[in-house]
């Protein structure tokens, strides 16, 4: 017994001498030093947190390089989130002081090198949301650990600038928009030009994100200001092609804000907005959540992308030729319209009460507005063909979320992936469906019997909450947590999901114009959850009939 004690007393020192670690690292701004974690036997990883990607931004400007430190920078710590509304929308949270990343960079027996890189881009509406520590109570959503650890790669979570900071453009070049993406777009190309001195492959970057952090994924395809940084990308219910991921009318949003923060609406704003109050700023962009079904939430999203001559030299449909060799996952969840057709038509999760028909129609006739009545029409004979005389009130409410999630997420997520493949020359394309109802499904008040997949709900599989909070998930959802895992860090090895060191349950084939393929992602998926023209019929009338119907003037 004793010798055995000392045997485990041996092993466990020699494990501490011999631990794998990065160290001290040598970084453009200077020496950094994160923080050792041992995860089993033999396997280690580092992490640094609050790692400076770039100075403090000058408001309403683009990001510029970090000068520096003296040191070794202790990067051990989370930073501050980017200045930004809190959830209720009463007050805000965070700092001007925000542009730094996070690395978690795994080793097994010997310090790694050459690692595959996956860089990842928050949601939030570009209004919240956050990759610095807890994301609520002490759970922290984007922790890299678990991706890291289990596919066997680096990964980066990075703050940007959201709400009026980030996003405010009065559509001229006094205030051009577009500081979020800038500021991602710095920190992709940092981890481009430090990444191998953190063990990290700086030709094999992916960035992937969810919801706006999806359409930036997807706008950081399309810029030319990306070219050679990164080679493939995964956009989750979210691409440049949503309805919310272009603002058409900028300085009609800039000048409702300078108005509730005493600046004029001449050609004094963009001065006056640069020296006011950053809090009153932030406070100035708040969400009107007061939707119904003739004003959906969706149309409040001032805040977003601008077509802005730089950044985006052109609308996004016209700038896929820059993304022609970058291999990319786009998809969404089947009710990702959910949680925003619930806040406009609020009987859906009523399972006791009707939702009324005429709902329905007045939802539609927002979606459909500039084609007038006849885009109305068109829609609700697409959307009610199935249901026979008399549909139950279930048919009704699933009908709803099917035409939030069509309009918002799905239909113009297949048609980015419809133009990458077109545009593609050495760039591959994969197609997916999250199918993996809500946990919360028929147990709770907010979400029916019949619940899918709600917007959101993959985030915590990919990144392995299943395994880091093991009690409270079932063994089911361990499977999917290593499956989306599995897939994703694969992609980011080869460029092909099925190709990498991780096995998968179903060969994911490549969406092309031969059948459009995508995969449908499930805890008990297999090969027969591979499928083909993803609600073909009801992507043909947004992306096609809908188009060719005549433009309503204003007049009429």
């Amino acid at each position: 017994m004793v010798l055995l004690q000392i045997c485990v007393a041996v092993a466990v020192f020699l494990e501490a001498v011999c631990a794998t670690s990065l160290g001290v690292v040598y970084t453009e701004g200077g020496m950094v030093e994160g923080q050792n974690i041992r995860l089993g036997f033999r396997r280690h990883m580092d992490v640094f947190r609050g790692v400076p990607f770039a100075d403090i931004p000058g408001r309403f400007e683009k990001p510029k390089r970090h000068p520096g430190w003296d040191g070794i920078l202790k990067a051990k710590e989370y930073r501050k989130r980017c200045l930004q509304l809190n959830l209720l929308m009463t007050d805000t949270r965070g700092s001007e002081d925000c542009l730094y990343l996070n690395i978690w960079v795994p080793h097994d027996r010997k310090v790694s090198t050459n690692l595959p890189v996956m860089v990842w881009i928050y949601g939030g509406g570009y209004l919240v949301g956050g990759s610095m520590g807890a994301n609520f109570l002490d759970n922290y959503l984007y922790d890299g650990q678990e991706i890291a650890d289990r596919g066997n790669v680096i990964v980066v979570t990075l703050g940007y600038r959201v709400g009026t900071l980030g996003f405010l453009s009065t559509g001229e070049s006094d205030m051009p928009g577009n500081y979020g993406l800038w500021d991602q777009q710095a920190a992709i190309a940092w981890v481009h030009r430090n990444i191998r001195s953190f063990g990290g492959d700086p030709n094999n970057i992916t960035i992937f994100g969810e919801s706006a952090g999806g359409a930036s994924v997807s706008f950081q395809t399309l810029t030319p200001h990306n070219k050679g940084l990164f080679r493939r990308a995964i956009s989750q219910s979210g691409v440049a092609l949503c309805p919310w991921g272009i603002i058409k009318n900028p300085r009609r949003h800039a000048e409702e804000v300078a108005l509730k923060v005493n600046c004029p609406t001449d050609s004094r704003m963009a001065s006056c907005l640069k020296m006011t109050d950053p809090v009153l700023l932030t406070m100035a962009g708040t969400l009107n959540l007061q939707s119904s079904p003739d004003k959906p939430v969706v149309d409040n999203l001032y805040l977003s992308a601008v077509v802005d001559g730089d950044f985006l030299p052109d609308h996004p449909t016209k700038l896929f030729h820059n993304a022609a060799e970058i291999d990319y996952i786009a998809g969404a969840n089947d009710m990702d319209g959910h949680i925003f057709t619930a806040i406009d038509i609020p009987s859906l999760n009523s399972m006791l009460v009707d939702t009324p028909i005429d709902d329905l129609k007045t939802l539609l006739s927002s979606y459909t507005r500039d084609k007038g009545k006849a885009g109305m029409e068109n829609a609700f004979a697409t959307y009610s063909a199935n249901w026979g005389t008399n549909p139950d009130r279930e048919t009704i409410k699933k009908t709803a979320v099917a035409i939030g999630t069509d309009y918002i997420f799905l239909v113009p997520t297949q048609a980015a992936l419809y133009l990458h493949d077109k545009h593609a020359t050495t760039g591959r394309t994969y197609s997916y469906m999250f199918s993996e109802p809500n946990r919360l499904g028929g147990l709770t008040t907010p979400y029916p019997r019949w619940m899918g997949a709600d917007h959101a709900d993959d985030l915590q599989y990919v990144f392995g909450k299943p395994f880091s909070t093991p009690l409270g998930y079932w063994p089911k959802y361990r499977d999917l947590s290593r499956y989306m895992i599995a897939y994703w860090t694969n992609f980011a090895k080869t460029g092909n999901p099925n190709q990498g060191d991780s096995e998968v349950p179903a060969t994911w084939p490549e969406f092309k114009s031969d059948g459009h393929k995508y995969l449908e992602i499930h805890h008990n998926m297999n090969k027969n959850y591979v499928h083909q023209k993803m609600r073909m019929r009801y992507v043909h009338f947004w992306t096609s009939i809908l188009p060719s119907l005549p433009d309503m003037t204003k007049s009429e």
